[in-house]
């Protein structure tokens, strides 16, 4: 990689649509994003011009050993590009498992960086999460109160942040409370000296409003390490600005692709269930992927194959469903089991679709996201402009160029399936689906 692609910051997302996210927050920063699908050989970097990579991992649910060794990986790569800082991207809602992943993966990277202290803040105001008093809240109500409380792989019934992230590492966690973020980035880094002082290793800071993630992104300018949700990025691209290493750029643009859309839902939050159910309410084409059909072995994929091409229109594939059926299929299969057969056929639709002449997928779900996304052999993206909060528009690298949204399960409103059709593959999917 030449010194002029050499890029500023590298990031490193425990899942695929978290960093696509992240990348989103970035290009609105005004950095030019690559996103790649896990370590990529140099050579494809060679000649892209980029000012952030973010590295997409699937380790939010991995044994926390095998989340440590991968981001490990990817921080040497990453620091082989020459990145002058590091930023490791975790979901708004903190989760993980029980056991990590959050703190297992911060501690390793703050071994590997030398950072003394590392700053923890999942805040992302524009989909209502906030942290107050380490508390984290989505909209109105406490994490543990949310439809988080019941998520299928990565339950959160704890919203103390101080408290999760404790139970997940032997290194002190202290608070960066909203009262010392208030007063500005001054306040911050002579909290966290304060804090290093006592002996703390972990911050957790609060946010109420993008304003408190500007300031808490100023204050880390000079931290080798910084972690966080996308929204703790904000403040990142200024601070190279201020270095003269940032010029103002249009970091948006995407190339044109033409070919029909698909629509994939695999995660079973509230959210996805409000857009599947708004979907089907504009009497737009759906089928519905039966887990336990799948498991005994019928042919559902090929049902599904089959009902997308003669659909006039974009089709909708989804195993979305309603948490207390999901539930039922994961007290009969095992909820490993039931995640990676839905996953599987989720990838063999992609491929199934790309046949049929699909070149724009929208999907939804995280674990739903990076199977796709491997299932097609993509290996990097170029970030583009936002279609909701938090998920933009994308265009793999490399000659199958394909369009993507990858979202999290509860981003987005209920009709963003709609608009992200129509965003990825302009007015002639607009007037398919009936979106103008």
């Amino acid at each position: 990689m030449t010194q002029a692609h050499r890029p500023l910051l590298g990031c490193i997302a425990d899942d695929f649509t978290g960093a696509t996210d992240l990348a989103s927050t970035l290009v609105a920063g005004g950095m030019r994003t690559v996103q790649t699908i896990g370590v990529q050989d140099d050579a494809k970097l060679a000649d892209i011009a980029t000012d952030a990579i973010v590295v997409a991992l699937k380790t939010r649910t991995v044994p926390a050993q095998e989340a440590v060794e991968q981001s490990l990986a990817a921080l040497a790569w990453l620091h082989a590009r020459g990145c002058r800082q590091t930023f490791f991207k975790y979901c708004s809602t903190f989760d993980s498992t029980p056991a990590g992943n959050i703190g297992p993966v911060t501690q390793a990277l703050m071994a590997a960086t030398g950072t003394p202290l590392a700053i923890a803040c999942p805040a992302f105001p524009a989909n209502q999460r906030t942290v107050y008093q380490g508390y984290l809240f989505v909209g109105d109500v406490l994490l543990s109160e949310s439809g988080m409380r019941n998520h299928p792989l990565t339950p959160m019934r704890d919203p103390s942040l101080v408290r999760v992230l404790q139970a997940q590492t032997d290194a002190t966690v202290g608070l960066v409370a909203h009262q010392v973020v208030a007063r500005g980035a001054g306040a911050v880094r002579a909290r966290l000296a304060q804090l290093r002082a006592e002996g703390a290793g972990m911050a957790i800071a609060d946010a109420l409003d993008e304003k408190d993630l500007l300031v808490l992104g100023e204050a880390c300018a000079d931290h080798p390490l910084v972690t966080g949700g996308s929204g703790m990025a904000m403040g990142l691209p200024a601070n190279f600005r201020r270095q003269g290493l940032l010029p103002a750029q249009d970091a948006t643009t995407l190339p044109r692709i033409a070919g029909r859309c698909a629509v994939l839902a695999g995660s079973a939050s509230d959210m996805t269930n409000r857009q599947v159910a708004q979907w089907i309410e504009d009497g737009r084409p759906a089928f519905r992927i039966d887990p336990m059909l799948l498991a005994a072995g019928e042919p559902v994929v090929a049902r599904a194959l089959a009902f997308a091409r003669r659909s006039i229109g974009t089709p909708l594939i989804y195993a979305t469903g309603p948490a207390d059926e999901v539930a039922a299929v994961q007290r009969r299969l095992g909820v490993q089991a039931a995640g990676t057969m839905i996953e599987h056929a989720m990838g063999d639709l992609a491929r199934g679709l790309r046949e049929q002449g699909v070149r724009h997928f929208v999907v939804a779900g995280g674990e739903t996201s990076g199977a796709v996304v491997l299932a097609l052999g993509m290996e990097m993206l170029r970030i583009g402009a936002p279609i909701a909060p938090g998920v933009p528009a994308t265009v793999s690298l490399g000659r199958d160029q394909m369009g993507f949204a990858l979202k999290s399960g509860n981003f987005g409103g209920p009709d963003f399936f709609a608009q992200a059709v129509a965003a990825l593959a302009g007015s002639d999917a607009a007037r398919a689906t009936g979106v103008e």
